[in-house]
């Protein structure tokens, strides 16, 4: 921690006493959404903001003039813009392991080589080494130059990662569905469960099917186990079709055709048969959540093109220059950051909503359900004391307007406050109509009345005045003064879609910072996985079995005598 100064106790700023009494006077005075829009013509033009390819409108946050100055103050007063610049030189700010946080990095051009030296080493250029393998790598499958050991193209490819490695790369290869241009299907495959590893390969070619493998350090335990389970399928399916003879030289030529690893474990990958020519690596400054724009995306190369992704980089690195140069004043990532830390710690919000009105990105809550619950799902501050207030929230989502028909009643009418970001795009790769209806204008429209409602609600009075019975009326009564931010872009495209991933990255970064969190570290499922280790010996071994607690004796009982 020699670099890396003490977390401010910010419960005992200024800023946040000044924070919670305009808080107080708030709830005291009934000042709501209704009222500042009427006392203030100016509102939306003042809480809106544009940045490249996304509009956002944070109007109807339960904010005034005097709230986002104070926000603002208390993100000076933890000294969020050190912190920042700190982070993207290289600084150690991942405290606990000693490490860089540089997944900025990942997303630098080229002609920013040299001018960020980590460790000795220097990382733009070291990113670009294995960007440019991984493109001409991508090049070869999606041309057909590379073959599977019979000599046919590849058709289908299966990645096989957990976690960061998988959520990431799946998230946004069903996002930007429509720009793959090559013929060739994408299945991921994360879960131990065989299930997952049966329904992926299901239908499959193995002559036409090239397998990722997405680890790290070659030794994550699900992803090894369904490398190995993806091996024998794909070796016995091969001896079933004649392909190969089963003879050790040529199965050495099937895995070299058909396996190929993300990975800086070149011992290990060579040993499980694959030529470390074909291992992409990545550093330990990117950590696994934050790497779908690094080696983890091959697939997304292959599937899409490198172009698409050089674009898809291009916008991350886009709302990395906005958030490290426009004053926090006006800064709307650093903004959106700030507010989630009002909610939660003021209003005691204990979820976020992320609602996207786009089919495609109907992966992205799960995404950051990670991005945001594994980085700041903690109660230790970085310098290892315990955090002096609430921290992290729980982050989820569904598409619209699937979720209009599952949970929005909570949201509308519950009696927990439940902050929410709708996210959608003017435009749409497949307009269509519903005879002279626009079904994309209908859809937007489910979009924009949702954020009214939230914001304005609907009183007793209007209900009555539809002639509804007194005693239905409560029932029918909307509050509103339920927040919600509005992202309105042109369309979802990799730039875009690269935006929005960073513009959540920094959106936790500041909450972390305001904790005082190391939001780089995962301490967190380690206890889970050894304990995981312990315990599987004792489904079948008595003596292991003896030394579990009851609960889980009785459990394991339980499997034993119903297992077929």
């Amino acid at each position: 921690m020699a670099d890396v100064p003490a977390p401010i106790d910010v419960t005992q700023t200024s800023e946040w006493h000044a924070l919670q009494q305009h808080f107080e006077k708030i709830q005291s005075s009934g000042a709501n959404l209704k009222s500042w829009f009427a006392n203030d013509p100016q509102r939306v033009k003042k809480l809106s903001y544009d940045l490249s390819d996304l509009h956002f409108d944070l109007s109807k946050n339960l904010v005034s003039d005097e709230t986002i100055k104070l926000l603002v103050a208390l993100g000076k007063a933890v000294d969020l813009e050190g912190r920042r610049d700190a982070m993207f030189s290289g600084v150690h700010i991942n405290t606990t392991e000693d490490r860089a946080v540089l997944h900025t990095a990942l997303r630098r051009p080229a002609s920013e080589a040299g001018s960020l030296i980590v460790d000795g080493q220097d990382a733009v250029a070291d990113v670009h080494e294995v960007l440019d393998r991984m493109y001409a790598f991508a090049n070869k499958v999606r041309s057909g130059e590379w073959k599977g050991v019979t000599g046919k193209k590849i058709e289908n490819v299966v990645s096989i990662g957990i976690g960061g490695s998988d959520l990431g790369p799946v998230m946004v290869y069903e996002a930007l569905k429509p720009y793959a241009d090559a013929g060739i299907n994408v299945r991921y495959v994360s879960n131990i469960d065989p299930n997952d590893m049966a329904e992926k390969v299901k239908g499959l070619d193995p002559e036409t099917t090239l397998v990722i493998i997405v680890s790290k350090t070659f030794t994550t335990l699900e992803t090894m186990t369904n490398a190995r389970e993806a091996k024998a399928w794909l070796l016995e399916g091969l001896k079933s079709q004649g392909a190969i003879d089963g003879g050790d030289a040529s199965v050495e030529r099937a895995i070299k055709s058909h396996f190929v690893a993300v990975s800086t474990n070149l011992e290990l990958v060579e040993q499980f048969g694959i030529d470390p020519q074909n291992a992409f690596g990545f550093w330990s400054w990117v950590g696994g959540r934050y790497s779908v724009d690094a080696a983890v995306g091959l697939s997304l190369i292959i599937a899409f093109g490198p172009e698409v992704f050089k674009d898809f980089l291009a916008g991350f690195h886009d709302l990395d220059t906005y958030f490290c140069e426009t004053p926090l004043e006006q800064n709307v990532v650093a903004l959106m950051g700030l507010l989630n830390v009002w909610y939660v710690n003021f209003y005691k919000a204990e979820s976020h909503a992320v609602l996207p009105y786009d089919q495609y990105l109907h992966r992205f809550p799960a995404y950051l359900q990670q991005l945001t619950m594994e980085s700041n799902g903690k109660s230790t501050r970085w310098d290892g004391t315990p955090v002096t207030c609430e921290t992290g929230e729980i982050f989820w989502g569904e598409a619209g307007t699937n979720g209009q028909h599952a949970f929005y009643q909570l949201i509308h009418q519950g009696t927990r406050m439940i902050p929410a970001d709708f996210i959608a795009f003017a435009n749409t790769p497949n307009p269509t109509k519903d005879g002279e209806q626009d079904v994309h204008e209908l859809f937007l429209g489910n979009f924009l009345a949702q954020t009214k409602a939230l914001a304005f609600g609907k009183t007793a009075d209007e209900v009555r005045a539809e002639g509804t019975a007194e005693w239905m009326v409560p029932a029918r009564v909307f509050t509103g003064n339920r927040p919600t931010t509005s992202v309105f872009g042109e369309a979802l495209t990799p730039h875009a879609l690269g935006e929005l991933i960073a513009l959540y990255e920094h959106i936790t970064f500041v909450e972390g910072t305001v904790w005082g969190l190391d939001s780089y570290d995962q301490w967190g499922v380690e206890l889970g996985k050894q304990l995981a280790k312990q315990i599987t010996p004792a489904l079948h071994d008595d003596e292991a079995l003896a030394s579990q607690d009851e609960s889980t004796k009785a459990l394991i009982a339980y499997y034993r005598a119903h297992r077929k």
